[in-house]
């Protein structure tokens, strides 16, 4: 038995988001979502195998190509193939409007604009490769 404690290297929860044009929607996280590139492992056929990204609030993404041929081990697959997705990531930000405008200026489809509600301020998008993000934060004053 080893005497070192488990230490998770991420956020207990950590989104993998799975889509059509790795190359492309890492360029795209970049930019709307002001993100660094922590670590990064492309496939000798040119697919993105997997990148970590941080995103300007701090939150982390894993992002990765679609692998329709490993879908029995992988288990996902983009929201442009099911054309749809079964979940929202939520986003806790300091400046809602912010980041909603930074996505749409890239691409993303504002589905809900920012608002204040009882919990705060609050946004919905859907990202050019079909994931949606709540984006919260502070009401405005």
């Amino acid at each position: 038995m080893s005497d070192q404690t488990y230490t998770p290297p991420d956020p207990p929860v950590v989104p993998y988001l799975c889509v059509s044009r790795g190359h492309e929607a890492l360029a795209w996280y970049l930019r709307a979502f002001a993100a660094t590139e922590d670590a990064r492992f492309d496939m000798e056929d040119g697919r993105l195998g997997h990148v970590r990204l941080t995103l300007e609030n701090s939150g982390v993404v894993y992002l990765a190509d679609d692998f329709p041929e490993m879908f029995d081990m992988v288990g996902v697959r983009p929201p442009e193939v099911v054309r749809s997705t079964t979940m929202t990531v939520c986003l806790a930000v300091e400046d809602v409007d912010r980041w909603i405008d930074r996505a749409a200026r890239e691409g993303a489809q504002v589905i809900r604009p920012a608002q204040d509600e009882v919990f705060g301020r609050h946004g919905k998008l859907r990202d050019p490769f079909g994931h949606v993000w709540s984006v919260t934060g502070p009401k405005v004053a």
